[in-house]
């Protein structure tokens, strides 16, 4: 069976590299790379290069979707994309040699209602194929912010596992949906729980909120203080730390984890190995410049490097 990934906001991600940036002056670009972006395409290449069965199903538009499809095609990752009359939206960084980055993110296309029911029409179908559920990314830009709850209820009534990765008030009505999975950041859960998480045992208390909210499985990215995975139902939490490493470029970081953790899922292992290879593959991963995925090779070097700890002692 196959992890069926969704995302409603697909990007061609665009880099201009600079010398530095001048306010209100022109800025001379030295160079331009695309590629596939956004989040549930990085959840599905990562899944791809990770030897994963899956399907990322998602709207394509215009000249920027063609150019996405050509991109995908071309790394080998299994499409099913519903035509859009809007355009894809193409996301801009800037870097500078030195310096911090600018990132802009356009709102996307608005989808009519013959293209949400297609949509709708080719989740269902492809969620009849597929094991476990992957809902990732922004919100297009008219969506319901109820869209992803209303499809993991759909997933439900086909009985097929869903795992949840977004923000704001789509992830708050997600989660009333009871997915099996949920992985926010701790801005992301600061921002579902309404309050600041000013310590470990914040982090985890909330966590655990919303593990009860849910039913299910709290997967929680921490930057370069690794990660937590917690279910209380099964009287679990269990943490792990990274290694210090160069980051080059966190974009996508916890999408690396999603789909290393997901393969694990899919493959039936230990809830342990799940973050573990998940942490192993995001620390790899913020090694790589932005677009690129890290070799198999480098992946195995950081999972002896991540040892997951013990559970909080309950």
């Amino acid at each position: 069976m196959q992890i069926l990934v969704i995302g409603l906001n697909p990007a061609v991600d665009v880099e201009w590299r600079v010398g530095s940036i001048h306010w209100d002056e022109k800025n001379v670009v030295l160079s331009e790379r695309r590629w596939a972006g956004g989040k549930s395409v990085n959840v599905a290449r990562w899944l791809r290069h990770l030897g994963a069965r899956l399907k990322l199903l998602v709207p394509l538009g215009g000249a920027t979707g063609t150019e996405l499809r050509r991109q995908l095609r071309a790394e080998g990752v299994p499409l099913r994309a519903v035509p859009l009359h809007e355009a894809t939206r193409a996301n801009v960084m800037v870097t500078q040699e030195h310096g911090p980055q600018l990132r802009f993110n356009p709102l996307g296309p608005k989808l009519s209602a013959d293209e949400w029911r297609a949509f709708f029409h080719a989740a269902g179908l492809e969620m009849r194929r597929s094991s476990l559920v992957i809902l990732s990314g922004a919100l297009c830009r008219n969506a319901r912010a109820t869209v992803y709850r209303d499809l993991v209820r759909l997933a439900h009534r086909l009985g097929v596992r869903v795992v949840v990765d977004c923000d704001g008030p789509a992830f708050a009505a997600g989660v009333t949906a009871k997915p099996f999975l949920v992985k926010p950041n701790e801005f992301e859960l600061a921002q579902w729980a309404g309050r600041k998480l000013g310590s470990d045992a914040a982090v985890l208390r909330a966590a655990r909120d919303l593990s009860r909210q849910t039913g299910g499985w709290v997967l929680l990215s921490r930057d370069a203080r690794g990660g937590l995975l917690v279910n209380e139902a099964a009287c679990f939490a269990c943490c792990a730390m990274v290694p210090r490493v160069r980051a080059r470029n966190t974009v996508g970081a916890g999408d690396a984890l999603l789909a290393a953790a997901a393969a694990e899922i899919l493959k039936g292992t230990e809830p342990t190995e799940w973050l573990r290879n998940g942490l192993a593959t995001a620390t790899a991963g913020v090694q790589c410049v932005a677009g690129e995925l890290a070799s198999r090779s480098a992946i195995t070097a950081m999972r002896t490097r991540v040892e997951p700890g013990p559970d909080d002692g309950r």
